[in-house]
């Protein structure tokens, strides 16, 4: 463990970040790293629980006592070892992982837990110093997996199915690798050169890298399952939910990703036509949905200039800690100020859109009204009308599911009340050979536990394989 009064003695420090005036001139990361030396103190501060549950809090089961023991003795090398064990991609969780372990610290009771986030983060920077150099596989297993979908599972799943010997071909209908990783995510929450390491350690390792390729268009996917002892579908949950009022139709409203997806283009430099391009400078723009993908609309939209960004959430405003009905070692359900709030986003709780209305075809406005919550369904607050001005309208409401037809629909895949993809415990779905793992089966969810599900599906897969394997040769 740390040092056993290291929580008595050290206080606990949050990272710095570039000031508000001078990030929003650039679409780069501003999230300054801890220098090591401060640190080793942040760590220090983990104690000995007893009966730790930092890591029940984090999807992938890190061994955080462990690593943070070995930062605070200056055991990087030893450090990386324990992580890895768990976690293959810290670089990137300890960027955009909103770090549900902290949450489950011990010492969050007096709402101080543990760095955890921002040490995973300086040990995932320490693997990129030392080089990612390829990872042995174990011996040929003479077996072929094909996984679909480049994102947090499929990156997780076939380096893992790689690296237990399988020969693994990895298939992204973007013309770049990284699925919501790279497209989803803005640029100054996670620097694309991260993901680019990662594939080119995955090619050098084996995995077969096949960006543009959209299986179930330009690959049949009857003929893809023929072609391997099996297929891992890790295609995400790319279906948006819609605003299903008047004036939707109206020009100027989009999906958050359409917003989200061009910026990021644009910023590895790709060419849009011009008639088809999504910017909101010198203008009202207005999020409907107050998560991730809205707070990442929000900065975005403020780096474009937009001359007033407002977002809207119809549920109540959380509490600013916890209330009785959720207890410690729970997430916390209280409110969460993203650094793109903080860069100048004006906030609407408890607000439902009624209608959208517009001028020569496009959004000029919205008619609102305020909600209260009743047996868990919104309902409207009579006198509470209002009507807020928009240039631009993005809908970040989440998502419902694989995107319909398709794959799912090609392949006959049976899904669940909620439109994910429908699986066994062991990721297997009503298609022989065929897998499901991340958001395609899970729904919507973190990239942290996208990851732990491609790593479970992986396993699972080699299971199912070294199985047939074995029963192939005692037929023999």
């Amino acid at each position: 463990m740390g040092d056993p009064k290291g929580f008595l003695k050290v206080q606990p420090q949050k990272q710095a970040e570039q000031p508000v005036a001078e990030r929003i001139l650039h679409f780069g990361e501003f999230v300054e790293p801890f220098p090591r030396e401060i640190l080793q103190r942040q760590a220090s501060r983990c104690m000995e629980c007893g009966i730790p549950f930092c890591h029940h809090g984090c999807p992938l089961g890190n061994l955080i006592p462990e690593w943070n023991d070995r930062v605070y003795r200056g055991r990087l090398d030893q450090a990386l070892t324990a992580l890895y064990e768990t976690n293959p991609f810290p670089e990137i969780t300890g960027r955009i992982c909103p770090a549900p372990c902290e949450g489950s610290c011990v010492l969050n009771l007096e709402n101080a837990p543990v760095s955890i986030k921002a040490i995973e983060r300086m040990i995932g920077e320490h693997a990129l110093e030392r080089g990612l150099a390829p990872k042995r596989a174990r011996p040929p297993s003479g077996k072929s997996v094909a996984v679909i979908g480049s994102g947090p599972a499929g990156m997780a799943a076939a380096m893992r199915l790689c690296r237990l010997g399988h020969r693994v071909t990895l298939y992204e209908r973007d013309p770049r690798l990284g699925g919501l990783l790279r497209y989803g995510i803005p640029d100054f929450k996670l620097e694309k050169r991260l993901l680019d390491l990662r594939f080119a350690q995955m090619a050098a390792e084996g995995v077969i890298l096949r960006p543009g390729v959209f299986v179930g268009e330009d690959l049949d996917a009857g003929a893809l399952l023929a072609q391997h002892d099996a297929v891992v579908l890790a295609i995400g949950a790319r279906r948006p939910r819609d605003l299903q009022v008047e004036g939707r139709a109206l020009g100027g409203v989009h999906f958050a990703m359409e917003f989200l997806t061009q910026q990021n283009q644009r910023n590895a430099l790709d060419v849009l036509p011009a008639d088809q391009e999504v910017l909101a400078f010198g203008q009202h723009v207005v999020v409907i949905g107050g998560g991730d993908t809205g707070a990442d609309c929000v900065g975005t939209a403020i780096r474009q200039r937009a001359r007033t960004v407002t977002q809207l959430e119809i549920l109540p405003r959380p509490p600013l800690s916890r209330a009785p009905g959720n207890p410690w070692p729970e997430w916390p359900q209280i409110l969460r100020t993203a650094s793109s709030h903080e860069e100048g986003c004006h906030r609407l709780f408890s607000v439902m859109t009624t209608s959208l209305v517009g001028q020569g075809g496009r959004v000029s406005g919205l008619n609102l009204v305020q909600v209260q919550l009743g047996q868990g369904k919104p309902t409207p607050v009579p006198g509470t009308e209002t009507h807020l001005p928009a240039d631009r309208v993005f809908l970040a409401m989440g998502f419902s599911g694989p995107e319909p037809g398709g794959l799912v629909a090609e392949l006959g895949l049976a899904l669940t009340e909620q439109g994910a993809i429908q699986t066994a415990a062991n990721s297997s779905t009503s298609v022989p050979k065929l897998f499901a793992t991340g958001d395609a089966s899970r729904g919507q969810s973190l990239v942290v536990w996208a990851i732990a599900d491609g790593l479970r599906t992986a396993d699972s897969v080699h299971f199912r394989l070294s199985a047939t394997r074995q029963g192939a040769s005692r037929s023999g």
